[in-house]
């Protein structure tokens, strides 16, 4: 609204009804402070101030992956048996499932072998 000319900024606000120029300042209201506290920052591998090398301030370099402390699953002595002691049922052992057949062995066509 500053571009038009004072004439046509009168005529605007009496069209509108209002004086459309006097809130103009206030149009944004989430306006931050001039003056920003310091940010809180972690201390990371970028803060040393000798060593501090490109190639090593990513903080996902110096990440290792998890270490196991204890095992998941508890593992039986051989020999002994998951369930209870009562039950004499044996189970055989499963192979893996594969999807579809099993794949033949291919050959190279014999009328044209040199293709």
């Amino acid at each position: 609204m500053a571009t038009a000319t004072r004439l046509i900024q009168r005529f605007r606000n009496f069209l509108a009804g209002r004086d459309l120029q006097a809130r103009l300042p206030l149009r944004y209201t989430e306006i931050s402070k001039r003056t920003q506290p310091p940010p809180r920052l972690p201390v990371g591998p970028s803060h040393k101030f000798a060593n501090n090398y490109y190639c090593s301030r990513d903080g996902r370099r110096e990440s290792l992956p998890p270490i196991v402390v204890a095992a998941a699953q508890k593992t039986l002595a051989a020999g002994a048996q998951a369930g209870s002691s009562g039950s004499a049922v044996t189970t055989a052992e499963k192979k893996p499932v594969t999807p579809g057949p099993a794949l033949k062995k291919w050959e190279i066509s014999k009328d044209q072998p040199y293709l």
